[in-house]
């Protein structure tokens, strides 16, 4: 049996304007920040002598090395990432960016944010705009019984308000 396994679906490269800010500030505590404190640290545990049993030495490089990989993803990210910040004309239809409130077949009701791969947050209610759910939900308008197809199978949901900005109810 192989290992090989099939490369992941690209996400999507659209970024609310709120999730961009929010990967810019992780850039610049990872840059000017967290990065000189890891290398300070770095040069004190080489300066101890023999570094192949030194526990400091090895860890400093590794959280190096994590530092960097991520720095490295987020400038190359956020040079691709579009950013959406404008409502669409249709503010009655799901797009991305949107608060979809949804009624679920045992009659509770849950709102989604569709946003940017980066800035998933499920407590928050915030889902992808890559995932099945908000992929079924897309272009959908309100009053609307949708079925999504989930990998736990498919769900019928009736689609109760869109909107587009922070809704008042949460906050």
């Amino acid at each position: 049996m192989s290992r090989w396994r099939p490369a992941a679906p690209q996400s999507s490269a659209y970024v609310t304007a709120e999730g961009q800010a929010r990967l810019k500030a992780e850039f610049e505590h990872l840059w000017r920040e967290r990065r000189p404190e890891v290398v300070r640290a770095l040069a004190a545990a080489a300066a101890e002598g023999d570094r192949s049993e030194n526990a400091e030495y090895i860890y400093r490089k590794k959280e190096l090395r994590e530092i960097d990989r991520r720095l490295q993803y987020l400038t190359t990210r956020l040079e691709n990432l579009k950013v959406v910040d404008t409502a669409p004309s249709d503010l009655h239809r799901v797009y991305f960016g949107a608060w979809v409130t949804v009624q679920e077949p045992d009659g509770q009701s849950k709102t989604w944010r569709l946003v940017g791969a980066d800035e998933i947050d499920a407590p928050r209610g915030w889902i992808s705009i890559d995932a099945p759910l908000a992929r079924g939900l897309l272009g959908r308008r309100v009053g609307e019984t949708v079925e999504v197809k989930l990998p736990a199978g498919s769900r019928e949901l009736v689609i109760l308000a869109v909107q587009y900005g922070r809704p008042a109810n949460l906050g």
